[in-house]
């Protein structure tokens, strides 16, 4: 079992959830291949929005991958995003400010953002759980 973190505005996440599905990197497949069923994930966001957005920091959604491999949706005729099933897990939504110096994964706390960059951060099952912890309702 692996640990991810998805990179996702706030109402990305919300029609993940409402969906049950999350993508990653506008779409593409390759970092959803690295996932399997049973990881869990939980969403970061930086804003509330994907492009005019308010700033967030925050973690806003976790679950676990219920398929066994990416799938193509349609969203419009022109864009076919690959996704994975997603069994999203009641939580409340955590800023990340007060969890900064109990990730081992950010190593830089003084440029703790600079991990975020890559949309999507395999992370130790320690991490995990103290980001979930928190995260409980």
């Amino acid at each position: 079992m692996k640990y991810w973190i998805n990179v996702v505005s706030r109402d990305h996440v919300q029609r993940g959830v409402a969906g049950g599905f999350t993508q990653a990197n506008h779409g593409k497949p390759h970092m959803l291949r690295k996932m399997a069923k049973d990881d869990w994930i939980i969403f970061y966001s930086p804003k509330t929005a994907f492009q005019d957005g308010e700033p967030l920091q925050a973690f806003t959604a976790i679950g676990q991958v219920t398929d066994n491999e990416p799938y193509k949706a349609e969203m419009t005729p022109d864009f076919h995003p690959w996704r994975r099933a997603v069994d999203f897990k009641p939580c409340r939504e955590v800023p990340i400010r007060p969890l900064i110096e109990k990730l081992h994964f950010i190593e830089d706390k003084a440029h703790w953002g600079y991990k975020f960059r890559f949309g999507v951060i395999q992370i130790h099952e320690d991490d995990f759980a103290i980001i979930h912890a928190s995260m409980k309702p």
